[in-house]
Formats: C-alpha cells, structure tokens, sequence
C-alpha cells in the first residue's frame, strides 16, 4: 500500500504544513494517540494530517538520514494502531499506516485524515489510570488538550462535516474516472501512482479517501467528484468560472462571457490560461538617456492566479452561483460566494492580516497544494498585495457584506498600462500583425511599447516567447524544451508554453497526425521565426 502523496515532499515540508505534520524518532503509543485524535478532529478544517515514526525532528525540520525503525516491530506497531484506534479512542477512528524505506531506513507514515463524526476523544493515560477521556487539537505544531472555549468550540462541530468531505448519495463509486485519478498521482509523483494500476477502482478510491460509507453502500465523497469526474456539474450545478469581458465598461451595451467547467483544478488551470493569453498585455516604456526600459503588465499574472484560486479554494459549492471574473478597461473583479469566514474582520483583510480561524474546504486545499494551485495558511491576500505592488499597480481592493454572503477582489489596472496606448490602437495594430484586420477581435493581450515608440508586436506572453527563442536552434522535444526552459512541471509547460503557441499557429508538431507519438517534436512556424526574427529588431532599436 501507498499514499497519494510523495513521501519525500511530505518529510521536506513542500505540501504539508507543519501544522499537520508530527516527526517521530520512536513509537511512543501514548503521543501518537493524543496526536491522531487531534488530526481526526481537524478543529480548523486542514484535512487531518500526518504522523512519520523513525524521523527525528530537529527545528521544525526532519534530520536526514532517518534514524529508522526495527523492520520487524512495524508490523506490531501497526497492530497496535488497530487496537489503539477500536479501545482508545472514541468514536472508534482509523488512521492508515504504510510502511517506507526512506535513504536505506525503515520508516511508518500515518495518514490520519479529518473525521466524519467529530469530535474525538482519546484516553488520556494508559494502565489503571486510563480510564479518563479527553478531547485534543493542533495549536501550531504541537498537539494540547482542548480546554475552555477550545472545547467548547470542539464540541460545536460534532458530526459536522465540510461539504467537499461528505458522502454524495446520488453519484456511484464507478462515477469517479480512473484515468482523471491515474494522472493526478502521476503529475504529483505520488508513490501510489505505480501501484494504483493494479489496484480496483474502489480499492484505489479507499486508499486515496475518495469514497465514504459502510462496505455494502459505499458513495464518493464530494471532493472526489469535483476533481475525478469529466462533467462534475451534473453534481454541482454552480461549479464553473464565467470569464466576463465588458469592452464599453460595465455600464456598456457589448459583452463577451467565456464559461469554464470540468475537474475543478482543469477548469481553474484553463480559466486562467485564457484569462492570460487574451487580457494580459505587457507596456515598454523607453526612457531617453537611458537603455534600460521599464516593463510593465496591465495586470500581474501572479495577482489573478492567486485571486481565482482562492476563490475555488474558498467558495461554497453548496451553493448554486458559479465563481465569476469580469474585466474590463479599469479593473479585474473575482466575485465568489460565499464570503470569508466569520471570524475575517473587512479592516484586517484589507491590511493583509486577516487568517480564516478554519478553512470551508479541507480536501479540496489538501488537492490543490499537492498540485501547487495554492499554500493555503492564509497567504493569499498577502501574495496579491505583493504582486500588485511588485508590478507599481494600485493596491487591490477586498469586499464582503455585513452578511459574510460573498466575496470579492478588485485589481486596479496599471493607469501606464492602460494609458500609453488606447486599446483600440493596440487591437488594431495587433490585427494588422496577424493579418485579420476588422474582424473585431476584443482580446486586448500581447505587448506594446510607448513614450519614445509606438510599437505593437504579437499578442504573445512571456512563457511563449521564452519557448519560441528556445525553439530558434531548431525542433525539439518536449524533455527538451524543459531542461531549455529549466522547467520541471509538464502540465505547465503544456498549459502556459506549448497550447497557446500551438493554438496561436507559432508552434507546431512535426508528427501533427500522432500527438502522442514518443517521436514527436515541435518546431517554429513561419509566422513564429517571423515573429522572433521582429522582436529582435525591435531590442535592437532603430539603427
């Protein structure tokens, strides 16, 4: 048995906080109880997290070569987690336990996901004293007793359970898509990938804690539907991205609307993609005396991916409105439903201080970190005021009513951005580049220069020039491109690089018919060396 998740990464800190992580030299029976309960308690809504017994923890840090377990005493230790789970922890709880050989050591993580009927409590001694019960949680990295209004509050969430988590009796185990699940473990590098080819689908679901249920009526759970089904919408009719484009402003008679839907982190990767590759536009400003040019963007990349995140991240998908993005001349709104958590104060959000008390959804963050959509821990109204004002944007603005009934991120334009070159001028020259002149494209991406000159190239990012001067040597592979590029992350190279250089007729396959083929290699078109061939003239400047 394997977890869906790399072990490595887990014991290096690169998707799991420490917060759900405990290091352990030894088995300690009685530590390790106190510190499932609390991980099956999940008072926050983190998913639960995980113990990793053999690994000593030195500065919240795992020290490396493990110290290891006794080959021979993990089997004992697993049955005791059995017995510990039945006789001393009520409502009885299971974690899952899988052995590792980690640098030549024998090591035992255990998964110990967020309950479904918290909240637990766990003896608080063993022998003749073990008679007492007591009720644990996470404060940071330790595990404590809930005492006072911790308690309290502990005890107001029993038997509740986030929506993502939730058994849904109106879908079927066989409603999950292997193939969606094979190639999220295979882009996560899981060690679950290898071995889930010869696993049934629900033993592959039980493992990877997609199903809930008693044996004889097993169901998906919810999260297992918004990532693992082709056409999650059928279950949750407001799950999709509405990409609003308004050319005259709000106020205006024209609009164009883009709706996004499918597994929630496809939907988000391609809602974002488009948003990139038609609304982002890069402004040069050429400064006299000067050789180095100031860049800048309309609106940061890093801004919108953090905002759309977060608002798949934290929506309510019990409710029905779908996650809408409107653009327009002056700004980027992200519209969700519903707001923040009770505990956000509108004052601390704005000044970037705001940390939800618990999270709405805790499976889909754990997913969404394991593909590096998001961080999770509060970062994201930090890494949007960051980024904005990285790029000399104005501060972004935050909103949500008294009601906390939704949720919404306003990104100023760049007033440079939007100012040096009307948009229209951009779109024109950008037809007359493409040869499409007055076919009333709206799309406004691609890169202009102003202040000393006036010139508009291609609409193209700044991944996809980076791959068409890659490509300037001649064709290449896609292992290739990577190590060029120094990229290690396929999806992105396919998502940001390769597709919108294909879709654009700048790339293309010199095996078209075979898309798969190992042999396959992409080259620059003729409308891609013309392109590189005009940027390098314009760098030059005029002679």
């Amino acid at each position: 048995m394997s977890l869906p998740i790399n072990v490595d990464d887990l014991l290096h800190g690169k998707t799991v906080e420490w917060e759900r992580l405990e290091l352990k030299a030894g088995w300690n029976p009685l530590a390790v109880l106190h510190t499932l309960c609390a991980f099956a308690n999940d008072f926050h809504n983190f998913g639960g997290g995980y113990v990793i017994l053999g690994v000593e923890e030195r500065d919240g840090r795992a020290v490396l070569p493990p110290t290891g377990l006794d080959p021979d005493a993990i089997d004992r230790i697993q049955k005791e987690l059995l017995n510990l789970g039945q006789a001393a922890i009520q409502p009885p709880y299971h974690p899952v336990a899988v052995p590792y050989l980690i640098e030549g050591r024998h090591v035992l993580v255990i998964w110990a996901p967020g309950g479904q009927t918290r909240p637990y409590k766990a003896r608080t001694a063993f022998g003749k004293d073990g008679r007492e019960f007591a009720y644990y949680l996470r404060k940071g990295s330790s595990t404590v007793r809930a005492r006072g209004e911790d308690e309290r509050e502990l005890l107001s969430l029993a038997a509740t359970v986030p929506f993502d988590d939730r058994v849904n009796q109106r879908a079927r185990v066989e409603d999950l898509s292997r193939e969606l699940i094979q190639a999220y473990l295979e882009e996560v590098e899981s060690d679950l990938a290898e071995e889930a080819k010869a696993l049934s689908l629900i033993a592959l679901a039980r493992q990877m804690n997609l199903v809930g249920g008693s044996p004889e009526a097993t169901f998906p759970l919810n999260v297992g539907l918004m990532f693992f089904h082709s056409e999650p919408w059928r279950f949750f009719p407001g799950m999709q991205v509405d990409v609003v484009w308004f050319p005259e402003g709000p106020g205006g008679d024209r609009f164009t609307e883009s709706t996004f839907r499918g597994p929630l982190h496809r939907m988000t990767r391609e809602a974002l993609g488009y948003i990139q590759r038609n609304y982002l536009s890069q402004t040069v400003i050429k400064h006299r005396g000067r050789a180095e040019a100031t860049r800048i963007w309309n609106w940061p990349f890093a801004a919108i991916e953090e905002a759309l995140v977060n608002a798949v991240y934290h929506r309510g998908y019990d409710q029905r409105e779908p996650i809408e993005v409107r653009i327009g001349r002056e700004d980027i709104v992200v519209l969700s439903y519903p707001g923040p958590d009770r505990s956000v104060r509108l004052e601390a959000l704005q000044a970037g201080r705001a940390h939800s008390r618990r999270y709405r959804n805790r499976r889909i963050g754990e997913l969404l970190k394991e593909l590096d959509l998001t961080e999770g821990r509060g970062t994201g109204v930090p890494k949007i005021k960051r980024a904005m004002e990285k790029n000399g944007s104005p501060s972004p603005v935050f909103e949500f009513d008294e009601d906390h009934t939704y949720f919404q991120v306003v990104l100023p334009a760049h007033p440079k951005a939007t100012s040096l070159v009307p948009a229209d001028q951009v779109r024109a020259a950008a037809d007359q580049v493409e040869g499409r002149a007055g076919k009333g494209d709206d799309a406004i991406g691609g890169q202009h220069t102003g202040e000393v000159t006036d010139q508009v190239t291609d609409q193209v990012t700044d991944q996809v020039a980076a791959l068409l001067e890659s490509l300037v040597a001649g064709p290449a592979s896609a292992t290739e491109i990577l190590s060029a590029l120094s990229l290690s992350h396929r999806p992105s190279l396919r998502d940001l690089y390769l597709h919108p250089a294909l879709e654009a007729g700048l790339v293309e396959m010199t095996i078209p018919d075979k898309p798969r083929s190992s042999k396959q290699r992409y080259q620059l078109t003729a409308r891609g060396r013309d392109w590189v061939a005009a940027r390098r003239a314009s760098a030059r400047g005029p002679r």
